[in-house]
């Protein structure tokens, strides 16, 4: 049950109120920003809460049980802190987001209705709606080791242990031509092995789209330049000239571990288990 505070409780019961939401999105980068429904700036717990922002939120809806609580927001791309390059960035994914009802003549008198993390975010334009997901969503998501031929940690992360920013594993390169918005014709690679970088990750260092990044899903080796295709479209454009960084890529099988990275010690997979053609196997006896 949500507790609201006394003083608060009392100006609901006056009958005559002075409410506003405020949302409060804690990105990845670590900023805080804060927007309100209210016509003027609201401020506390150090965050000052921007007035006609363009956000607009739909009903909370509830659900019984560990079902995910959600609701969305809308807004346009009207304040100066939100940045369509960010959204790109994927700086807003997964961010932290607090709803809370607050009277705006005295902002000690608050209670938080709702927190949870940005999910699924759709842009039009210069609008966008972003999905609002209550904290059940961690719930929902796999936990622990999967029993699996393949390996079940990323390249270079803590379990991977891979130095994937070493020299060996990494390359900087420069745009030459773009085809379709997949599609990447780039010079500074020609050390590396066609394929070396499917399945990695492309970084827009420089442009309008710095800070942008997409996973590679296939590499190509032409005369004089490199082919890199993209898993999805990019979401901000780039051009000739633009730098990029390519980190390698893995397809997680022990093979490519022991030969690529030298790292078959770390192989976080079985690849000994039994598969499906032990279920099928004749028993033969001998005579």
């Amino acid at each position: 049950m949500k507790e609201i505070p006394a003083g608060l409780r009392a100006h609901l019961d006056s009958g005559a109120t002075t409410l506003c939401w405020c949302w409060r999105v804690s990105k990845r980068d670590g900023v805080r920003l804060g927007f309100t429904d209210h016509d003027r700036d609201v401020a506390f717990d150090g965050t000052v809460f921007e007035a006609a922002a363009g956000f607009e939120a739909s009903e909370i809806r509830d659900q019984i049980g560990l079902g995910v609580d959600n609701l969305e927001v809308t807004s346009a791309l009207s304040s100066e802190r939100l940045s369509e390059a960010d959204l790109a960035a994927g700086l807003y994914d997964d961010a932290g987001v607090e709803i809370w009802r607050v009277n705006w003549q005295d902002t000690s008198q608050r209670v938080l209705m709702r927190s949870g993390s940005l999910g699924e975010v759709k842009r039009s334009g210069a609008t966008f709606v972003a999905e609002v997901r209550g904290l059940a969503h961690y719930l929902q998501q796999p936990k622990g080791r999967l029993f699996q031929y393949t390996c079940d940690a990323d390249v270079g992360d803590a379990r991977c242990k891979v130095a994937i920013d070493g020299a060996a594993y990494r390359g900087a390169a420069a745009v030459q031509s773009v085809d379709g918005d997949r599609r990447l014709r780039v010079s500074g690679l020609a050390s590396f092995p066609a394929g070396f970088f499917a399945r990695g990750l492309m970084t827009i260092t420089s442009g309008a789209a710095a800070g942008q990044q997409v996973e590679v899903r296939g590499h190509a080796v032409e005369p004089g330049a490199a082919i890199l295709e993209l898993w999805e479209p990019l979401r901000i454009g780039i051009g000739a000239g633009d730098q990029i960084v390519v980190t390698a890529g893995c397809d997680k099988h022990i093979a490519t571990c022991r030969d690529k990275f030298q790292n078959a010690i770390n192989f976080r997979g079985f690849p000994s288990m039994p598969g499906n053609d032990l279920l099928t196997r004749v028993v033969r006896t001998g005579r």
